[in-house]
C-alpha cells in the first residue's frame, strides 16, 4: 500500500502546476488525498461516479480534516466548471485518447495534464486526440516498487 499507492501518488507532486487540482478518477482517493496532505495551499476536487467511492474519499476528507479538498460524485465528461482547473490528474483512469477527451470540459489554455501511467505508452501516444501535445514524460523510480512507472504531462495546443 505505501509504495503502491502512496509513494506512487506523491511522485506526481513536482509536476503539478497552479493552485486548483481535478483529480479525475480518484477512486479511494489516489492521487489526490496524498497530494493534498502535502500541498494544503492548493485545492484538491477528487472526482469519481461511484458513490461509494466518493463516500469513502468524503469520509477520509472528514477524518483528516482535509480543508483543501472537495469530493464530487459526477462523471467528468459531464462537468462544466465555472473556471478551468490549472492541473488535471489522472492515475489509472483511462488510454490517453481518452483520458484527454474526457478532461476536455475542466480544461483552458493554460491547464496542464498529468497522466501517471506504468509501462510507456508509446502505442496510446501515437492516437492522441486534436489539440493535445505532450509537454515531457519522465520515468520514475518509487524504492521498493520494481513496476515501471511513467509521468507524462500534456498541455493544450496553442491557438
Amino acid at each position: 500500500m505505501i509504495r503502491g499507492h502512496l509513494l506512487d501518488s506523491l511522485s506526481a507532486h513536482p509536476d503539478l502546476a497552479g493552485t486548483t487540482i481535478a483529480d479525475v478518477g480518484t477512486g479511494a482517493g489516489f492521487p489526490g488525498l496524498p497530494l493534498a496532505l502535502v500541498s494544503p495551499q492548493r485545492a484538491f476536487t477528487l472526482i469519481d461516479s461511484v458513490t461509494k467511492k466518493i463516500r469513502f474519499v468524503s469520509h477520509a476528507v472528514r477524518t483528516l480534516q482535509l480543508a483543501n479538498v472537495t469530493p464530487l460524485q459526477a462523471r467528468v465528461e459531464a462537468l462544466t466548471p465555472d473556471s478551468a482547473f490549472d492541473t488535471v490528474v489522472a492515475r489509472a483512469y483511462a488510454a490517453l485518447p481518452d483520458l484527454l477527451a474526457s478532461v476536455q470540459g475542466l480544461c483552458g489554455p493554460a491547464t496542464r495534464v498529468l497522466a501517471l501511467k506504468g509501462r510507456y505508452p508509446a502505442d496510446e501516444l501515437a492516437q492522441l486526440p486534436p489539440g493535445w501535445r505532450l509537454q515531457h514524460a519522465r520515468a520514475l523510480r518509487i524504492p521498493g516498487l520494481p513496476a515501471e512507472r511513467h509521468i507524462l504531462s500534456f498541455v493544450p495546443l496553442a491557438l
